[in-house]
Formats: C-alpha cells, sequence, structure tokens
C-alpha cells in the first residue's frame, strides 16, 4: 500500500471518528433549528430513488447538488438535467443544472445550478380581538431560490475537488407590524420577509483504484447566521461522509450489469446523525432499477426508481412513500454529449 492511499484512508477515517463524536457529544439533540429547509430537500430523481447517498457517485452535472468534486471526473464536454419534485403540501421543487469540460478536464469543469420553490398561495392572517382569534390579511405568496456556479477539478486519476458558491434568497411575504398604540393613533409598518445570503459548498472524492471503491467528503450550505425580524437562524449545514462500489467488480469479470451499492454517512445541523444507503442495478448502461433507505427519518425512510439511458439522454422517475403526507414523485430528465 502506498503513502498517497494510506493518507487518502487516514483522512477517511478520522473523519468518520469526527462524525460519531459529534453525534455522541450531542446530549440534547436539536431539532428545527435552521431555515431555508428547500436546500435540504432532494429533488433529482436518481438521488432520491437512492434516498440521498450520493457523496461518492458520479452525477456529472447533479453533482453540484450533492458533492461538487464529483464535476471533477466528468466526462464529454457539456451536461444538463432538469429536475421536477412534487413535494408534500402541493409545493414544487424545480431543479436545473448545467456544466461544461472544456478540453477534456484540463482546465476543471465549470458549472451552474438553478433551485426554485413554489410554496402556492398562503392565507395570511393576524392575531385580533375578536371571536375568531385573527383576521384574515389576504393572500401572499412565499418563494424561494437558488443560484448558484460551481467549479471542480481532477487533480489526478483518482482524486477530485469542488466548490460552489450560491446566491439563496427566500421570500415569506409581508406584514403589518404595529410600531405603537394610542387613543388617537396606531402607528404601523410594512414588514418584507426576506432575506438572502450566500451560501457555500465544497467537497473531495477519491477514487482508490482499488476497483471502483471510492470515498466522498463534502460540506454543504455553509453561511452566515441570517434573521426575520430579531429572531436569528443558520442555514441547513449538513457534513457528509459516503463510500461506493460496484458489487460485481467482487467476482472479477466482465459484466454487462452493475450492481452499485453506497452509503452515506451523514451529520446535520438540526437533525440527528443518519446512514444512507442506496442500491442501483444496471443493465448494458440504459436500464436502471433502484432503492434507498435512511435512517431516523420518520416519514421517508425507503425510496424507489427506474431509468432508462440511450444515446447521451437519461429519464429518471423516483417514488417515496411519504405516511400521512401520501407519496412524493420525482421526474429527472438529463442531457450529456
Amino acid at each position: 500500500m502506498n503513502r498517497k492511499f494510506r493518507f487518502y484512508i487516514s483522512l477517511v477515517l478520522f473523519s468518520y471518528l469526527g462524525f460519531s463524536s459529534m453525534g455522541l457529544a450531542q446530549e440534547n439533540v436539536k431539532l428545527a433549528q435552521t431555515g431555508f429547509q428547500f436546500l435540504s430537500v432532494v429533488s433529482d430523481a436518481r438521488a432520491a430513488a437512492l434516498a440521498g447517498s450520493m457523496n461518492s457517485l458520479d452525477m456529472r452535472s447533479s453533482a453540484l447538488f450533492f458533492n461538487p468534486a464529483s464535476m471533477g471526473f466528468m466526462n464529454g464536454f457539456v451536461d444538463a438535467s432538469f429536475s421536477k419534485n412534487n413535494w408534500i403540501a402541493d409545493i414544487a421543487h424545480n431543479n436545473f443544472s448545467a456544466a461544461i469540460n472544456p478540453n477534456n478536464g484540463r482546465y476543471g469543469a465549470f458549472g451552474f445550478t438553478l433551485q426554485n420553490v413554489d410554496y402556492g398561495d398562503v392565507q395570511g392572517t393576524v392575531v385580533a380581538d375578536n371571536e375568531l382569534g385573527y383576521i384574515d390579511t389576504g393572500i401572499i405568496n412565499p418563494s424561494a431560490i437558488a443560484v448558484g456556479l460551481g467549479y471542480a477539478r481532477r487533480l489526478n486519476e483518482r482524486f477530485a475537488v469542488g466548490g460552489q458558491i450560491r446566491y439563496v434568497r427566500q421570500s415569506l411575504g409581508e406584514n403589518n407590524v404595529v410600531l405603537s398604540i394610542s387613543s388617537e393613533d396606531t402607528t404601523t409598518q410594512v414588514m418584507k420577509n426576506e432575506v438572502s445570503p450566500l451560501a457555500f459548498d465544497f467537497g473531495t472524492l477519491f477514487k482508490t483504484g482499488l476497483k471502483s471503491l471510492a470515498f466522498g467528503m463534502s460540506v454543504r450550505n455553509f453561511s452566515t447566521e441570517v434573521e426575520y425580524a430579531e429572531e436569528g437562524f443558520q442555514l441547513p449545514l449538513i457534513f457528509n461522509l459516503g463510500v461506493s462500489m460496484n458489487l460485481m467488480d467482487l467476482f472479477n469479470e466482465e459484466s454487462s450489469q452493475a450492481v452499485l451499492l453506497s452509503v452515506n454517512a451523514t451529520h446535520p445541523r438540526s437533525h440527528p446523525e443518519q446512514l444512507i444507503v442506496g442500491l442501483e442495478y444496471s443493465f448494458q448502461d440504459a436500464i436502471y432499477l433502484r432503492g434507498g433507505y435512511i435512517t431516523n427519518n420518520d416519514e421517508d425512510d425507503v425510496s424507489f426508481g427506474f431509468g432508462v439511458s440511450q444515446f447521451g439522454l437519461e429519464v429518471d422517475y423516483a417514488y417515496t412513500p411519504f405516511g400521512v403526507f401520501d407519496n412524493v414523485q420525482r421526474f429527472t430528465i438529463r442531457f450529456w454529449k
């Protein structure tokens, strides 16, 4: 075993121990301590079918939603994807990603992402001293968007690094705040509940050279604290460590089939640590069957999906039972050349 390989293995092990120690050190588990939760929703159909276990997998431009370093192993010149996610409570998530890889990766790969959330119409209310306890203030239209620019580069045949900077904006509509009350005058001010921080993602991906065994590490949604009115909160920061391998490699035989196993360990800011397992069966790189399982999720712990790929075009579908919310369905179209 050479020195460089031992270094990468040690880095992965120390990272794993760091995840474990952070989890054990928490006497009180923090829940619902972050905002901008739309950044945590997986809309890519392949990723959703694998329960989000994507940290060490090749995803071309879609890698910017998971581990930006993976984009450094992108083949071809251009890649694009569009995902539609019919989320719970009739909330619609739409994601788009695109990347170019000039001169076969000599200068690295450059990517762009766009996330848009349509929450629909929401009836606004304020507290009032009447029989109902509130009065209607009309319809509000909350919305959210994230626009990102990413870069990844393969430093050698096995190791890549990458990062992304995103402009994130969320608007929860307007409301009237009472500044002073008197018998003669009541002063109010219109407050626009809108904040727009910058978020940073970065990661590494190491292909060991031992068959298809790969390790990935990433940090997502790193940002300063933001606030609505007087209440401050953080973005949903998450640390990821992943490992993956084609299990058919264990038989040392060339095959038109593959069984990809991917396992992720995650440490979110406002959620208990999770272990995510995804399994993907493929035949001749054309037909894919997928399934995934995630721990510490009450409603959406299992997921399923399939994909069809041919001539540089792929269509993916994911189905996730979601308890009292019925189910969530996602669709993704990819193109690469």
